[in-house]
C-alpha cells in the first residue's frame, strides 16, 4: 500500500510540476517586461509604497493589464504588497530581488535579462537539437555566423553583450575582492582579457589603485568602452598575443571556447606573465560533481546555455580545469570558491 501511495503522490507531483515546463518562458518575459517599463525604478524614486493608479500613471499604461502583471510578479517576490495606513488600498513596494531589476544600479541584473531574453539569444534554442544531432552550433544554425561574428557586425547586439557582461563583472568582482582581497597583493599590472568595456578593471583598479589596469579586447569591443583612470584599453586577438603585465585575469571567457582554444589562450597568458612571479586568474563556474550548494541549478543553466549559443564551449569541473591549465604549461594551480556561480581558479608558470 505504501509502494503504491508513493507512486500515487509521485504522478500527482508530475501533474504539477510538468505545468512548470509548459510555461517556462513566463517569468522571463514578464521580468524582460518589468524591466522595459522601469517599474522597479518608479518605485525606488517614489521613495515608499504606491498605489497601482499612482504606478498605472507614472508608466503611463492601462491599470487592469498593469495589476496583472503585478500580481504575477509579487506571487513570483519580485515586489510585494502593504496596506496604506487607511488599509484602504493596497501599495506596491521594492524587494531585494527587484532592486536586481533596476538599470544602471550598483548590483543590477537587468541587463543580463535583456540580453539572454532578446531574439538574438532566444533564437538558438529552437535549434538546440542541431548542436547533437548534427555537431553544428545552435546559433550558428539560427543566425548563420556564431556570436562573435554576429556580434562584429551587429553593433546593437555587441552592446547587448557588453552591457550584460558589466552587470556581471560588478557582482563578480564585488564578491572577489570583499571575500578574496588577498589576490591581488603584490600585483601592479594586470591585463583583463577579453575584459569587454572595462568595467571589471574598474571597480578593481578603484578598490586596488596600486594596480596599472590594461583592458584587453577586439577593436570593436574597446573602440566603444569608456575611458577609466587607471585603465589602458588595448585592442587585439588573445589567440595571437597578450599584453604583459604581471598578472593575467579572465572572467567569464574560457567558458565559451573548446579544450584546444583555451589551452592555445592561457599559453598566450603565461607568455605574458613573469616565469618567477606571475600568475593568470580564471574566474569561472567549476562543476565539482557532488558538490552541492545554492548555485547549483544556475552552474547547470549556464552549461545549457553554452551548448546553445557557443559551438564548443562548457561550464568545467575541477578535474576538465586541471586539464587545460597543465595542458597550457602551468605547474600548478588552486581554486578559491568565493559563495558565488563562479570560483576563482589561480594558475602559476
Amino acid at each position: 500500500m505504501e509502494t503504491k501511495s508513493f507512486k500515487v503522490d509521485e504522478e500527482a507531483q508530475a501533474q504539477v510540476d510538468i505545468w512548470k515546463y509548459v510555461f517556462g518562458f513566463t517569468p522571463m518575459a514578464v521580468v524582460k517586461c518589468a524591466i522595459e517599463l522601469q517599474i522597479a525604478e518608479v518605485l525606488e524614486s517614489h521613495g515608499g509604497g504606491i498605489t497601482l493608479s499612482e504606478l498605472s500613471a507614472a508608466l503611463g499604461c492601462s491599470s487592469l493589464p498593469l495589476n496583472r502583471i503585478m500580481r504575477y510578479l509579487m506571487h513570483r517576490g519580485i515586489f510585494k504588497q502593504e496596506l496604506t495606513t487607511q488599509e484602504s488600498e493596497i501599495c506596491y513596494v521594492q524587494t531585494p530581488l527587484s532592486r536586481l531589476l533596476i538599470r544602471n544600479g550598483g548590483n543590477s541584473m537587468a541587463d543580463f535579462i535583456l540580453l539572454e531574453s532578446s531574439p538574438v539569444m532566444l533564437s538558438p534554442w529552437h535549434r538546440l537539437k542541431s548542436a547533437l544531432t548534427s555537431g553544428a552550433s545552435s546559433f550558428e544554425a539560427a543566425h548563420g555566423e556564431d556570436v562573435w561574428e554576429y556580434a562584429a557586425a551587429n553593433p546593437s547586439h555587441s552592446k547587448l553583450i557588453n552591457d550584460a557582461m558589466a552587470c556581471h563583472a560588478r557582482l563578480a568582482m564585488s564578491a572577489i575582492i570583499n571575500r578574496y582581497p588577498e589576490a591581488f597583493k603584490g600585483i601592479s599590472s594586470l591585463v583583463d582579457v577579453g575584459g569587454g568595456n572595462g568595467t571589471a578593471l574598474q571597480i578593481l583598479v578603484k578598490a586596488c589603485p596600486w594596480i596599472r589596469g590594461i583592458n584587453f579586447d577586439l577593436a570593436h569591443v574597446v573602440s566603444v568602452a569608456p575611458q577609466y583612470d587607471g585603465i589602458e584599453h588595448v585592442s587585439g586577438d588573445m589567440f595571437e598575443i597578450v599584453p604583459n603585465a604581471d598578472a593575467a585575469f579572465l572572467m567569464s571567457v574560457l567558458h565559451d571556447w573548446g579544450d584546444d582554444e583555451c589551452i592555445d589562450i592561457l599559453k598566450n597568458c603565461r607568455e605574458a606573465i613573469p616565469k618567477d612571479t606571475g600568475k593568470v586568474m580564471i574566474v569561472e563556474a567549476v562543476m565539482d560533481e557532488g558538490e552541492e550548494d545554492e548555485y547549483v541549478d544556475v552552474r547547470l543553466a549556464l552549461d545549457m546555455v553554452m551548448l546553445a549559443h557557443t559551438e564548443k564551449g562548457k561550464e568545467r569541473s575541477r578535474k576538465e580545469w586541471e586539464y587545460v591549465v597543465k595542458a597550457a604549461g602551468f605547474t600548478r594551480f588552486t581554486v578559491r570558491h568565493i559563495q558565488t556561480v563562479l570560483s576563482v581558479i589561480e594558475a602559476y608558470p
